[in-house]
């Protein structure tokens, strides 16, 4: 399955974690299979409380987007992973555009298609991992209308003990890594200003 075709069910889990901060502190520092499952629940209660609004307009998604998910991802180390190499190279302006506009490609210019699939049954896989090592992954089956699709999570603890998602992997495609061979063809062809600048260009029409 193509990576543009699994981006909708990428949203699905955005919207997940975003019911994340509604979260007192103590659930927050619990497991990541806790967290997520807890977070399903509120976020699906959002979109219900949130739904006539939303049938008059989709476009406020995009405040609860904003408003739920930029504490629970870290762009920085997502940007990070898939600039590869090219982020070494970066400026630090360089590097604050690309995450600015890397956040809101996945963020804005997708997030509608949440609305679509947020009906899907999210199965939770036993979770297996060493918590200590700081690093877990929780394995989901998302269940669609076209069958069930296998997907992991990535977090990491960051130094205040927060759980974070830096990646996604969806039917075995990895969100990053996918990412970080298109941005490094176009890096290589036409340099990091450029690409920067296409983001922008996408981003800025995905807003209307």
């Amino acid at each position: 399955m193509k990576m543009t075709k699994l981006i909708p069910i990428f949203m699905v889990i955005v919207g997940v974690f975003g019911g994340m901060t509604l979260m007192n502190s103590a659930v927050a520092q619990a497991d990541p299979q806790v967290i997520v499952k807890a977070a399903t629940e509120n976020m699906q209660a959002a979109l219900r409380e949130n739904k006539a609004d939303l049938d008059a307009d989709r476009n406020k998604v995009y405040p609860l987007i904003e408003q739920h998910v930029l504490p629970i991802f870290d762009f920085r180390k997502m940007s990070q992973l898939a600039l590869g190499k090219n982020w070494r190279k970066a400026s630090e302006a360089q590097k604050a555009q690309f995450v600015e506009e890397f956040r809101l490609l996945l963020v804005r210019t997708y997030s509608t298609a949440m609305l679509e699939y947020a009906k899907d049954e999210i199965r939770f896989l036993p979770f297996k991992g060493d918590l200590t090592k700081k690093k877990a992954v929780v394995l989901t089956e998302v269940v669609t209308a076209g069958g069930v699709v296998p997907m992991s999570l990535s977090l990491f603890q960051n130094k205040t003990a927060e759980w974070k998602v830096y990646n996604i992997k969806i039917d075995g495609i990895s969100l990053v890594t996918n990412y970080r061979t298109s941005f490094n063809t176009e890096v290589r062809q036409h340099g990091l200003d450029k690409l920067i600048a296409d983001l922008a260009s996408r981003n800025a029409k995905a807003k209307g």
